[in-house]
């Protein structure tokens, strides 16, 4: 199916259950909670894309937080890595605010949207290959809709990347062959006729990369800037 809108397109997502596993994980994660959130309810549904529907710039990141916005319901919100990413965001000047607790925080995204190959939290955070291309549907249907105004697309993680080459190339982009590695930093330009993106790489923003140094809060911030100039968004940058 074609959707008109990325509202539609939203509204559809939020009732999937296409995923038995992934069901049955993120509504025992609702109900159980952790004991820091057990006076809150859970969203416990697929989580949509985050940002407006005419960004320049998209984030490709990989799959909810069984926490994070498996609990509030919006992409990067409310976990660690989050915390991270809505920081670099806001420092370049593409968010309203530099941390994002809640759907309802008035959080604002300037020029950019966030998106995942999956929209439910996997057990260790490890989807399958199935669940990976039952959910493609979706990914690719938010991908026809972003595609007319989208310049640059920042990639956080190689699974992210490996996803993102393959819908390209289905969406008719002149994908190199042998496809391009991942890498931090790494900047690949592609065509389809007329249009050009460029794929920016960049460590993912997880616990595990962060707290070790594997990606710092420059190394995050100088990829995030470069993406926006690229795409000649204008940057809302925060007074010092």
């Amino acid at each position: 199916m074609r959707y008109r809108t990325v509202e539609q397109l939203d509204a559809a997502l939020v009732t999937c259950r296409a995923c038995p596993r992934l069901v049955r994980w993120r509504e025992q994660v609702a109900r159980e909670k952790r004991a820091a959130f057990a006076d809150q309810e859970y969203w416990g549904r697929p989580v949509p894309g985050f940002g407006p529907a005419d960004a320049a710039v998209l984030i490709v990141g990989l799959a909810p937080a069984a926490h994070g916005a498996n609990r509030t319901g919006r992409m990067f919100t409310g976990d660690q890595s989050g915390d991270v990413l809505f920081r670099g965001l806001y420092d370049v000047g593409l968010a309203s605010a530099p941390t994002a607790t809640s759907a309802d925080d008035g959080m604002e995204l300037f020029g950019v949207r966030m998106v995942a190959p999956v929209h439910c939290p996997p057990p260790q955070n490890t989807p399958t290959t199935t669940e990976r291309d039952n959910c493609a549907k979706w990914f690719r249907a938010e991908l026809d809709l972003l595609f007319p105004t989208a310049r640059s697309v920042v990639v956080l993680g190689g699974f992210g990347w490996q996803v993102a080459l393959r819908e390209l190339a289905e969406f008719g982009w002149a994908v190199p062959r042998p496809r391009p590695k991942f890498g931090h930093g790494v900047q690949v330009s592609l065509s389809r006729g007329a249009e050009a993106i460029t794929l920016f790489g960049c460590y993912h923003v997880s616990q595990h990369n962060t707290f070790t140094g594997r990606l710092t809060p420059a190394m995050l911030r100088e990829v995030l800037a470069a993406a926006a100039d690229h795409a000649g968004i204008s940057r809302h940058i925060p007074a010092s």
